[in-house]
């Protein structure tokens, strides 16, 4: 009996390792992934949006100051001129806005598209708004940012994959995001391509291509060289009006 017993507990033992084996996301040494990074995939995506996305505000408010995520609020209470920054309480000085614009006295809360990111995103946006509101003088009152929408998109090789990055922002402060997928169709023009059904980006572009994709966009916005391995084509916002 104790034998059948240890026999039982060794072939479970095996099996859930075999299960976590399977559980385990793919190889870290996937193309377009750096040496021993251990970055979740997911997580390529989410920063080349929001690194995007500020950009694309930039570009589209040449004349305002814009603050990005990397900027706290102290920093963009002093910075821009907005009031006293002593003002902020210990607790809230060091969160970042996504995007603030002190010319326009807007701010962006960037997420996901989905329900549940919305709300976190207006309930961050909202508490930005109130920090910032006590410390900024009276007539430099921030509110959340309206009309903000674009997309840009990444071809992997002539006729390869076509990746679409769009935004748009369905209420006050509230800019929500979502990749794209469309499928090779070599001998087309990536308008064609664009024009083709919209699919949910597959889970192994994302393992294959995701931080290549970071890298890529980043270079597009920087003027830099393209990265290794990297043969397609960034299509900023201002090319897919």
């Amino acid at each position: 009996m104790k034998r059948s017993t240890l026999r039982l507990a060794g072939f479970l033992l095996v099996l859930i390792a075999a299960l976590g084996a399977q559980a385990e996301p793919p190889s870290f040494s996937l193309p377009g992934r750096k040496p021993g990074s251990r970055e979740p995939w997911g997580a390529f995506l989410g920063r080349a949006a929001h690194y995007a996305i500020g950009r694309a505000y930039r570009a589209q408010h040449p004349l305002s100051v814009v603050f990005l995520d990397t900027v706290s609020l102290v920093d963009i209470v002093k910075e821009g001129r907005l009031g006293d920054p002593e003002r902020l309480s210990e607790v809230v000085r060091r969160l970042r806005p996504d995007i603030t614009d002190t010319r326009l006295l807007t701010l962006f809360e960037l997420k996901p598209d989905n329900e549940e990111s919305r709300r976190e995103a207006r309930e961050q946006a909202g508490r930005y708004l109130a920090a910032l509101n006590e410390a900024v003088e009276p007539d430099k009152k921030l509110v959340g940012g309206t009309g903000f929408e674009g997309s840009l998109f990444l071809e992997f090789e002539n006729g390869g994959a076509l990746w679409q990055l769009s935004w748009r922002t369905p209420e006050p402060g509230v800019t929500l995001y979502r990749w794209s997928y469309r499928r090779k169709q070599p001998q087309a023009s990536w308008k064609e391509r664009a024009a083709q059904k919209e699919e949910e980006l597959p889970k192994e572009e994302i393992e294959q291509r995701g931080e290549l994709a970071e890298q890529a966009i980043r270079a597009a916005y920087e003027g830099g060289e393209r990265p290794k391995g990297f043969q397609g084509q960034v299509y900023l916002p201002g090319d897919c009006r």
